[in-house]
């Protein structure tokens, strides 16, 4: 059974692998993989403020791997961090894996709160499901984000001073 693990830390990368050995395949994320466009607000408020994710730049040649090293996997664990942001990743690697034609790995979700070869496998063994309500507060935070800060934004670089932003747009 082929096993990918994908964190979004190099250096979690390199340890994980380390404590998991030659059965899987570890590979980092660096972090998000999409992000709301930056040339445009990105969230379809007529639709019920549904946000239009994009690949981030620079992202591709991650993405591409990560979507090569699925096709050939027969399950996926998830192991961004346990956060919101860290489910964000594991929701949008999915949404990335779905993508792919064919034969779908089975796709897991796994939790651990420190980085030790026992947590790590207990956490291997004891795989959880993605969490949606989780999910979809982080995606509600960043929509909200995006909506004040891009329209609050050019107002205080107009009327404070320039460079000032409203949340994290």
């Amino acid at each position: 059974m082929k096993k990918l693990v994908l964190v979004e830390s190099p250096s979690k990368a390199h340890t994980i692998n380390k404590y998991l050995g030659k059965d899987y395949i570890v590979k980092a994320t660096v972090g998000h993989i999409k992000n709301l466009p930056k040339n445009s607000i990105g969230v379809d408020i007529e639709n019920g403020f549904e946000p239009k994710y994009e690949i981030i730049k620079g992202k591709e040649k991650t993405t591409g791997e990560i979507k090569k090293l699925a096709k050939n996997a027969d399950i996926i664990y998830l192991a961004p961090d346990p956060d919101r942001e860290g489910e964000a990743i594991a929701w949008n690697i999915k949404e990335l894996i779905d993508e792919i034609k064919g034969k779908k790995p089975e796709i897991k979700r796994v939790l651990f709160h420190e980085i030790t070869k026992d947590k790590v496998v207990k956490a291997i063994e004891n795989p959880t499901e993605l969490n949606k309500p989780m999910y979809e507060s982080q995606k509600a935070r960043r929509i909200l984000d995006r909506l004040v800060g891009y329209n609050l934004s050019p107002f205080l670089w107009e009327k404070i001073r320039m460079g000032l932003s409203a949340g994290r747009v």
